[in-house]
């Protein structure tokens, strides 16, 4: 699959298979994730595997649709407010190549932002220096949803003069 069908073709999986993923493929997908883009190379991102009793701590509504990987991926915080905002929108970059290494490779992923309150923070184990930019849940898609309808990108173009 090319590149660009890979981002075409993949969705947010709700509902995943119990069969696990093999860490090595895990880990291959999160060293091509940090190529992600990231300002004076600060690679802000770090990667918190959850375990079942953190993961039961979470209480999340679906239970992550009984994913059999979860992951927090957390951004440090800069030494300015710009550099804070970089870091951050790098490591949702980081996410994004994740999700789509994942995907080539077969295997669907759920960006949750269940780790925005501070008790869940709290629960993962967030550093005060550090913002949550996801939980992600990964596994074998057990249901691949049809796509939804997207606004066409000529209407959220704009030429400056």
């Amino acid at each position: 699959m090319n590149v660009l069908d890979v981002i075409k073709n993949r969705r947010t999986i709700k509902k995943f298979k119990t069969d696990a993923v093999p860490l090595d493929l895990i880990y291959s997908w999160l060293e091509a994730a940090k190529m992600a883009p990231n300002h004076r190379m600060t690679e802000p991102w770090e990667v918190y595997f959850i375990g079942p009793e953190t993961r039961a701590k979470l209480n999340h509504k679906t239970d992550f649709g009984n994913a059999p990987v979860l992951i927090a991926v957390i951004s440090k915080h800069g030494a300015s407010a710009i550099e804070k905002e970089e870091n951050a929108l790098a490591t949702a970059c980081f996410v994004q190549n994740f999700n789509l290494a994942a995907w080539a490779g077969g295997v669907g992923t759920f960006w949750s932002s269940i780790g925005v309150t501070a008790k869940n923070q709290e629960i993962l184990g967030v550093p005060e220096n550090y913002d949550l930019i996801g939980v992600l849940a990964i596994g074998f898609p057990e249901l691949i949803p049809d796509p939804k309808p997207r606004t066409s990108i000529m209407n959220k173009i704009k030429n400056l003069p």
